[in-house]
């Protein structure tokens, strides 16, 4: 069972070793290729590194999405700036000493090495135990086709964030530089030592692994206890986003289509998708790649903890704060982790929240002076007129409803705290905030994430409670939708667009109505002129806001100085966005890899 066999490799090791003869013990903390694997229970243990790596620290664990990708697309205003590099992020200009560009290219190649051992292993299987029963055979191949499926994804997130240009229609920018392609095992220094692909290279080689790995999990269903496996449909959805982002826009949609017509999978409805980011609704009808996520049993400090199910901790920072924690006088506020993060006040206005920031809070005529002020015995509440029409644009829905997914409007929403209390989020206060709004999507919003108090894992780990989406089928719609119109075929384009927007609204999915887009250039909830007239961009901002896709949009869509321009600053910063076209769409190779690596070149810019 996959989501029970995160175990770390040196307990394989150590099970291993018990099979050999004590005179002939290696190194505990290695296995004999000669001998191993010799069965597929061992092969699989091989396999897991290639998932587990999802929550290296460079990854998902950490520091990727709250620290890198949330401050370049701007979704929070970090207040915290004693980080250099993450406020570079925050910038969209950074060196190459940046410590969040080098932790993800080093786990991100951890990744691929970690594919490449899985597939060579399979072969030395085929070589120790050529007798295989046919069943084995068949759980090979599987295995094969997960390490591929997760290569691919290795590679690709690579190629975007690190390759020089993206590809457009008919191979331009093809022969800009790539990445580094391994395709196997280095046994030597100088195997090592490899010059970056060209970037036509680089996407040939993620769609060779998303195909091949197609192909070998063709028709298989995984278990309940094996959903975090990648699937048939993962590698497709996959395959059709790779070929998207190199606008082969008639392979695309066919691939695509076929998710959607045969996968099984469906949009989750609203009442699903609203509590589908906090721990709730795992592996639902939306769901094609998922990063599981179990609790500690140890204790500890999320992915530093030790534990081998480590849970990730980017909640910690994007916690909101809560009015009235236990041990407070109900006046200061406490954060339901490190709250470092909050809402950019931009995004606010571009979901469609036109009634302005809150105003002073007034006297609490049902104040109880002779009783400590707390949650339920406030001093000053929010003007109760504002509260009113606060309430109304959620009511008649004149923002757009994903707003409430994604965030938490001081003094009107409320968190759950240790189980019983409930805090009312409190305002930001800080110059660049003048809404204060929270994050709520990868949100603690039932326990302290810093303290483990209220843990739903039932002990005092300090770790997230939700799964990660990798890959979920409206961004396959979506993705359906941009390949329709690169093939002219604007009516389909059109329609899968108003299908995420119609679940966005409580809808049926399938029906027209009244909110749909009546054209690709109808006026969305934003009113900047990026994203105000072009509904395929708005929605794919909205829909997958703060799940770390909207940066590789920017980036292949080229609007990085429009978005700098329309968020202007962030509270870590000390003036404007400093956005530079000519190399802010790519992360530089890091300083380490030049130093390491004679045959690598830096991209232009750095």
């Amino acid at each position: 069972m996959l989501k029970k066999i995160y175990i770390s490799i040196l307990a394989v090791m150590l099970i291993t070793g018990c099979k050999k003869d004590p005179q002939n013990v290696g190194p505990t903390n290695a296995y004999n290729t000669a001998t191993y694997p010799a069965t597929v229970a061992e092969l699989q243990t091989i396999l897991v590194s290639a998932y587990a790596n999802l929550r290296d620290p460079g990854l998902y664990g950490f520091w990727f999405l709250p620290k890198a990708l949330s401050n370049s697309m701007h979704t929070v205003n970090s207040v915290y700036n004693g980080d250099g590099s993450w406020n570079e992020m925050a910038n969209t200009n950074v060196s190459v000493g940046n410590q969040y560009v080098g932790a993800a290219w080093a786990a991100l190649y951890v990744g691929v090495k970690d594919c490449n051992q899985t597939i060579a292993a399979a072969a030395q299987l085929a070589a120790i135990n050529p007798n295989l029963s046919a069943a084995d055979k068949t759980t090979v191949s599987l295995i094969l086709g997960q390490a591929y499926c997760l290569r691919g994804w290795y590679y690709m997130e690579l190629e975007c964030l690190y390759g020089e240009k993206y590809m457009t229609a008919g191979g331009t920018n093809g022969g800009a530089q790539g990445v580094p392609i391994f395709n196997g095992l280095p046994t030597n220094l100088a195997q090592t030592q490899v010059a970056r692909s060209t970037v036509a290279q680089t996407w040939a080689f993620i769609i060779g692994d998303f195909k091949q790995a197609a192909t070998l999990l063709k028709g298989n269903v995984w278990g309940s206890a094996d959903l975090a496996r990648v699937t048939q449909w993962t590698a497709e959805g996959l395959l059709g986003k790779a070929y998207v982002y190199t606008q082969d826009w008639a392979d695309a949609k066919t691939i695509l289509n076929d998710v959607i017509t045969n996968s099984g999978k469906s949009l989750m409805p609203f009442s699903t998708y609203a509590n589908a980011f906090n721990g709730q609704n795992k592996f639902n009808s939306e769901s094609l790649f998922e990063l599981y996520i179990d609790p500690n049993t140890v204790g500890g400090y999320g992915v530093y903890s030790g534990a081998a199910n480590s849970a990730t901790i980017n909640g910690l920072i994007w916690s909101p704060f809560t009015y009235g924690g236990p041990g407070f006088n109900g006046v200061q506020t406490q954060p339901l982790g490190y709250g470092n993060e909050f809402f950019h006040d931009r995004n606010v206005l571009r979901f469609g929240y036109s009634i302005g920031p809150e105003p002073a809070p007034v006297a609490n005529p049902n104040f109880n002076s002779s009783e400590p002020a707390s949650y339920s015995n406030q001093a000053m509440v929010i003007n109760p007129v504002y509260k009113q029409a606060a309430l109304a644009v959620r009511t008649n829905k004149t923002a757009d409803p994903r707003l409430y997914v994604n965030a938490l409007q001081p003094r009107i929403d409320s968190v759950q705290f240790d189980g019983a209390h409930w805090g009312l989020v409190a305002q930001a206060g800080y110059a660049q905030d003048l809404y204060g709004w929270a994050v709520r999507k990868y949100s603690p919003i039932t326990y302290n994430e810093g303290s483990g108090t209220g843990n739903p894992s039932g002990n005092s780990d300090v770790g997230d409670a939700w799964d990660y989406y990798i890959l979920r089928l409206a961004d396959v719609y979506l993705l359906y939708a941009e390949a329709c119109i690169g093939t002219s075929d604007n009516v389909d384009g059109l329609e899968y667009i108003n299908k995420v927007k119609r679940r966005a609204y409580n809808l049926p999915v399938n029906t027209p109505s009244a909110i749909d887009y009546a054209s690709l250039t109808a006026k969305t909830s934003a009113t900047d002129p990026v994203l105000g007239s072009n509904p395929l961009y708005y929605e794919r901002w909205a829909e997958l806001f703060n799940e770390g896709s909207w940066w590789f949009d920017v980036c292949r869509w080229q609007i990085g100085q429009s978005e700098a321009t329309f968020y202007g600053t962030a509270d870590n910063l000390g003036g404007p966005i400093n956005f530079i076209p000519s190399k802010s769409y790519v992360w530089p190779i890091p300083q380490a890899e030049i130093n390491s690596n004679a045959l690598i070149k830096q991209s232009s810019g750095y």
